[in-house]
């Protein structure tokens, strides 16, 4: 859950059984993007988190020179929910500074919620990180304190208790690396701590927990939860080195590369970076060899050995049973040696505690309703309020029934380390083996069972409890939304082990279901109609038909099951053409009459028109380097190909220097096109308009702050069907030609206070705007629409580059009348050796099916002139 690794919750980090290497991503056939692959595999639309890093205690050797906190770069991970609903404000470390300045003046004393009521700070009592920190903890403990036991209601006393700079201490260290050992004479908070020391001692000292009965709670695909994150009768803030680095590896990660270096001259080992240093100096202490040379005998010599040959067998292994002890303890105390001498040269180091440090984690996973954040996460709930900004009106609610109890919030937890587990095997691990298909087939065996279970519970709820769509979000933190995930993950292993009849099962019964996953719907039944095509006549053979007519039968069936996702208000059109491709082969093979052939052409995909626009390229000549060297000129065209951006000369306006994306936009504007390289910024900005009043409309669940420019749910696949009524009557308004009105009226309401609004941007002109809707017919305009409704984040990037659009005067020949008439484009610009991604070929298939016109444009260079 630390948003600075992974995007699942942060007992997954702690599972050594899992540790992940540095691996690339295979290309699944599953792949949602894959237009080829999806015919004949299920499909992954689900966006798997870029390649963790494993987390447990043991910290892996670094090549980093500095412990400082500005040397450590987080990894690249998606925003929150909440985060992103949030408008962006400037969260660096120079706002946090700048705002703490301002505030110190205003000296008062003052509670959490008077300090962020008021915004009145106090230098060295008060921070943001803090505040922050407590504002999660207190704003669960009122709701949902139900959630925790005895002992844990008892750690979060003694955390009230520690002093302010016992607190800022343990904060600051939450955000950083929190499995790893921080050196306390490196932390350098003096701004806000006066002694590092005596914090840190606080943090140290050992604390007594009431002892809570009860058997432990066994949760299906895990036989235990993570090691050292169950609280038992003490607990500690946070460890000291001296009580727990007892070992040459352990102690060997504290060191900077410099400091390292002179240990290993001392050592007399060599090693070109950190690591083979460490590999180096680990395997002389294995070795035996540094100190106690004098211990070695003359019978251990190669001359010694060839004597005593004859010698008797039994004498012989008592001598090496006994240099084979001598040997253990002279490695220990090697090893005692080295791992002395480092801690001395580090100081005292920190870490924080296991089992605390999980239940916070847990905290802000209720909190957040989210299983990743970071520090910014942290921060900008409250950054957001002091922001100057104008929100849309909507109604704040708060569900306090997202975990309905503590057992659900520890399933819930324990399904997210299953599924990280599998995603590892799957997708993280290079080439599946054997052996890991088994694995995950056993998981998904475990949890089988108990999703049937689950799933009839979530099902009541939705017929008996839940009002108006209340559970579409909430369904999002149940177990069975996880496990859902697992049984389409086992769906692919037993399709991998040919074992097709109970994939057909296991398929039918997730598109059973409608609570879960809904944007897999369009795979599960594209991978459901292949099996019933080429296998299932073969697996469930009818006896009274023949061969041919069990083909047939099951064509049949696969031609119905085709027939029943387009038809699915949940199937996302980006899956109806290839339905549509099978629909069209199986009505060929099945040999039906011409009246009963469905007629796609309607929506027949064309092919994106080609452009080639001829133009003048830059090339920057390469400086000499400090030895006098220069680069030749290949060397420079290599690196310019290797995914730098291009520069290129724009002939039409000036001369200057542009991009690819400009060049082309000038070219196409003496066509007598109007555009903007925007990537995708005009249509969100077109649904931002057109959809304003459905995204605030009131849904259980997805507002629960002031501050947010969106719904919690927009970035998931639960925002379409909650909404499905009001989606859909819009759609039809735009369909019928009432965009204009529409977009007229938000602009009106909204401009003068410029409201936060999600992809909303104002600098687009307002008549540029109508213009484009103009432009647009209704149902491709209603087509993009929808498109953007059902998969927001998915489908926001992709975009072809160029936005483009002309209105054409028509003079009517009879009613000597002035039409105008008015036409939109798309244009994907590609350079030399540039090809389209997966996504990009998704949209150009979305839009030129909706009918609007896509273009490839191929910038070629006529000329390459060399600059300085």
């Amino acid at each position: 859950m630390v948003g600075q690794q992974i995007r699942h919750p942060p007992s997954t980090k702690f599972d050594e059984d899992y540790q992940i290497p540095a691996a690339k991503r295979l290309k699944r056939l599953d792949s949602a993007d894959s237009s080829e692959s999806r015919q004949d595999a299920s499909c992954d639309e689900c966006d798997v988190p870029p390649s963790p890093k494993g987390h447990g205690r043991i910290i892996a050797d670094s090549e980093a020179d500095s412990d400082e906190e500005d040397a450590f770069t987080p990894q690249k991970t998606q925003k929150t929910d909440l985060e992103t609903a949030l408008p962006p404000v400037k969260t660096d470390k120079e706002a946090i500074r700048d705002y703490e300045a301002t505030r110190a003046a205003e000296s008062a004393n003052l509670d959490l919620k008077g300090r962020l009521g008021q915004r009145k700070w106090v230098q060295g009592k008060s921070s943001i990180y803090v505040d922050a920190f407590n504002l999660a903890l207190e704003t669960v403990l009122e709701e949902e304190a139900h959630l925790f036991n005895e002992a844990e209601l008892a750690v979060f006393e003694n955390w009230r208790n520690l002093s302010y700079e016992g607190q800022y201490l343990y904060v600051r260290l939450f955000l950083r690396k929190t499995a790893a050992w921080h050196r306390i004479n490196r932390l350098g908070y003096y701004s806000d701590i006066a002694d590092l020391s005596t914090a840190a001692q606080e943090l140290f000292e050992t604390r007594t927990l009431p002892i809570v009965r009860g058997p432990q709670q066994v949760n299906p695909g895990e036989l235990e939860p993570p090691q050292d994150t169950v609280l038992g009768e003490s607990f500690t803030f946070a460890d000291r080195s001296e009580d727990h680095i007892n070992t040459l590896e352990e102690a060997s990660s504290l060191l900077k590369l410099d400091e390292l270096k002179v240990m290993a001259k001392d050592a007399k080992v060599q090693g070109k970076n950190k690591a083979e240093l460490l590999r180096a100096l680990r395997r002389t202490s294995g070795r035996q060899s540094g100190l106690g040379w004098d211990k070695l005998k003359r019978s251990d010599t190669e001359e010694s050995i060839k004597s005593e040959k004859s010698a008797n067998a039994d004498e012989a292994d008592a001598s090496d049973n006994k240099e084979n002890l001598d040997a253990g303890s002279s490695s220990f105390n090697r090893d005692s040696h080295f791992t002395t001498k480092i801690l001395s040269s580090t100081g005292p180091c920190i870490r924080l505690s296991s089992a605390a440090l999980k239940l916070f984690e847990r905290v802000h996973l209720v909190f957040y309703r989210s299983t990743e954040w970071t520090e910014k996460s942290l921060t900008t709930i409250i950054l957001a309020r002091i922001s100057r900004r104008n929100f849309p009106p909507y109604i704040v609610s708060r569900s306090t029934n997202i975990f309905t109890t503590r057992s659900d919030l520890l399933e819930f937890e324990a399904s997210i380390r299953t599924q990280f587990r599998i995603d590892f095997i799957l997708e993280f691990n290079g080439t599946v083996k054997r052996d890991g298909l088994e694995n995950v087939r056993h998981t998904f065996e475990d949890v089988y069972p108990r999703w049937k279970v689950i799933l009839a519970e979530e099902q009541r709820k939705e017929d008996r409890v839940y009002e108006s769509g209340e559970g579409a979000y909430l369904r999002r933190f149940s177990p069975a939304w996880v496990y859902t995930r697992i049984v389409h993950k086992g769906a692919y292993v037993l399709g991998r082990f040919k074992e097709h009849e109970r994939e057909h099962r296991i398929l039918s019964e997730l598109l059973d279901q409608r609570l879960f996953h809904a944007a897999r719907r369009g795979a599960w039944y594209q991978r459901k109609a292949l099996l019933e095509e080429h296998y299932m006549h073969a697996l469930q053979p009818l006896p009274a038909l023949s061969d041919e007519q069990q083909k047939k039968h099951w064509k049949k069936i696969a031609l119905q099951t085709c027939e029943d996702g387009l038809q699915d208000r949940d199937c996302h059109l980006i899956y109806h053409y290839d339905l549509q491709k099978r629909i069209v082969k199986l009505e060929k093979q099945l040999k039906l009459p011409k009246r009963e052939h469905h007629v796609f052409s309607h929506v027949r995909l064309a092919k994106p028109a080609e452009r080639t626009v001829n133009g003048i390229r830059v090339e920057r000549e390469r400086t000499p380097s400090r030895n006098g060297h220069r680069r030749d000129s290949a060397d420079a065209t290599n690196s310019s190909r290797r995914g730098a951006k291009t520069i290129w000369i724009d002939e039409r306006e000036g001369g200057g220097e542009c991009s690819v994306e400009e060049m082309c936009l000038s070219h196409y504007r003496d066509l007598g096109w109007k555009g903007y390289h925007c990537e995708g910024g005009v249509v969100r900005t077109l649904f931002a308009y057109l959809f304003f009043d459905v995204l605030f409309t009131y849904v259980p669940n997805v507002f629960q702050t002031p501050y947010q420019t969106c719904p919690l749910d927009l970035h998931t696949d639960a925002f379409y069907p909650s909404r499905a009524s009001e989606i859909n009557h819009r759609l039809v308004e735009i369909a019928n030609g009432d965009a204009e009105t529409i977009l007229r009226r938000v602009y009106e309401e909204h401009k003068e206070q410029q409201t936060c609004i999600v992809g909303l941007h104002w600098d687009f002109d307002i008549d540029d705007l109508t213009e484009i809707v103009r432009c647009f017919e209704g149902e491709a305009l209603a087509t993009l629409c929808k498109v953007m409704a059902q998969e927001y984040q998915q489908r926001g990037g992709g975009i072809p580059d160029l936005f483009l659009w002309r209105t054409n005067i028509d003079e009517n020949d009879d009613t000597k009348q002035m039409t105008e008439k008015g036409e939109v484009m798309f244009s994907e610009v590609k350079s030399e050796n540039d090809r389209l991604s997966d996504t990009q070929r998704l949209w150009i298939h979305v839009l030129t099916g909706a009918g609007i016109k896509v273009e490839l444009c191929a910038a070629v260079a006529r000329e390459v002139r060399t600059v300085r």
